[in-house]
């Protein structure tokens, strides 16, 4: 028996993550998991596709413990000797009317969207397959938001020699100066989930350099996207697309072709390549 290829979608019991995993399961040849925080609601959400005829599978994940990002890493080694498809969808966004002081959701929001996002490829991108996908779901709020920061801050978001550290420096910076009140001074705008973003498509574009230098022959493909304003619990009934429409650019992105040698570490939007 030959090891079937493996897809997993995070956060995905709910929203554009179960819609990502419905449309995967109709599309990919291979096993497809559901994971969620909460076991009780992931296996609710393998449930209701199964009475669609579908038949993903579930694995517990909490993004923002490293203990069960290691142990989804461990079992995919065991199991498939590896992964074939990486969706990163899982992130949080605070509501427009809450109350929450800004340098809470500040760091709230960008530990779950940035630095458990950056977790999870740390461990798992080492697994992937040759000719795997890897699709970080970011938003065109992450390109909103880095039109909003300094000229300084633009220059090295863009830059094509900004490494994961001085990365991560900025992410960090950006947490401590929302919780001393002098964000703006110092040249961010007032918007966690918009440079949560941004962190997550700049580092989409190191990672997939890291992979063409590393790996140049695996012709592995990693991309940034969003996939729009969807009706989900984060963002409002009043959204203009249906998760299902939502879920077209990840999957998309997700079922490049084998052999297809691009896109490659861009930020993808209606399956079309936008500028950053």
């Amino acid at each position: 028996m030959s090891t079937p290829r493996v897809a997993v979608v995070t956060g995905s019991n709910k929203g554009i993550g179960f819609a990502v995993v419905r449309a995967l399961c109709k599309q990919f040849t291979g096993d497809v998991y559901i994971t969620a925080r909460d076991v009780g609601r992931g296996q609710a959400a393998v449930q209701s596709l199964k009475s669609e005829g579908l038949n993903p599978l579930f694995h517990q994940l909490d993004i923002t413990d490293l203990t069960s990002i290691r142990t989804l890493r461990d079992f995919l080694k065991e199991r498939y000797g590896g992964i074939d498809v990486l969706i990163n969808n899982a992130g949080i966004a605070f509501k427009v009317n809450d109350t929450t002081p800004f340098r809470i959701q500040a760091e709230v929001t960008l530990r779950t969207n940035f630095f458990a996002t950056r977790d999870i490829c740390n461990e798992i991108l080492p697994i992937v397959k040759p000719g795997g996908r890897v699709v970080n779901v970011s938003s065109i709020a992450g390109s909103m938001a880095l039109k909003q920061c300094s000229p300084e801050l633009q220059a090295r978001f863009r830059s094509d020699d900004i490494t994961e550290e001085e990365l991560v420096r900025l992410m960090e910076r950006f947490v401590e100066e929302a919780k001393s009140g002098v964000h703006t001074q110092r040249g961010w705008p007032n918007w966690g989930y918009g440079v949560s973003k941004t962190g997550v498509t700049v580092l989409s574009r190191i990672q997939a350099r890291m992979l063409q230098k590393e790996r140049p022959q695996d012709g592995i493909l990693l991309n940034a996207c969003c996939p729009g304003w969807v009706r989900t619990d984060m963002a409002g009934p009043k959204a203009t697309k249906s998760p299902d429409e939502g879920a077209i650019t990840p999957v998309y992105l997700a079922l490049l072709p084998p052999g297809a040698d691009g896109p490659q570490g861009e930020f993808v939007s209606e399956k079309q390549v936008q500028a950053w």
